[in-house]
């Protein structure tokens, strides 16, 4: 019991110590998903990386994999390399199981965070702007 109430009370201490609610662990997440970086090294990430931290496959592998697999176009010409590199503003096609995402990158991230922060990296224009997913393996009626 007095082991929980601690662990409460520094759970409290550090959730008010960011002023809006959140953790220092979210809002380092968020400040880092958003926040323009300066140098070099952060205005581009490896294609499998970004895919991984923005959500669009489980492991960093299975990005790998769908890069390998030549499911993966970045700006309409197909890559053949995990460590291809992604730059803000790049646009990437994505042929998943079911369906075809067309996304626009519009940041990146240091590590892999939740959703809300994987969402603020790229902006779906498959759904956005008219278009929709097309099913690529139709049920039968």
């Amino acid at each position: 019991m007095i082991v929980r109430r601690h662990h409460e009370a520094l759970g409290a201490q550090r959730r008010a110590s960011t002023g809006d609610g959140r953790s220092p662990f979210e809002a380092r997440a968020a400040d880092a998903a958003l926040a323009p970086q300066d140098d070099g090294e952060r205005l581009r990430q490896r294609i499998d990386k970004w895919l991984w931290h923005a959500r669009m496959v489980r492991t960093r592998s299975a990005a790998a994999a769908l890069v390998a697999a030549g499911h993966v176009r970045l700006n309409g010409q197909r890559v053949l390399a995990a460590s291809q590199p992604v730059r803000g503003g790049d646009v990437v096609t994505l042929a998943l199981d079911r369906s075809v995402r067309l996304v626009k990158v519009t940041g990146f991230a240091e590590w892999r965070g939740g959703a809300p922060e994987a969402r603020a990296l790229y902006l779906d224009m498959t759904a956005g702007s008219g278009l929709v997913s097309r099913n690529l393996c139709p049920r039968p009626a």
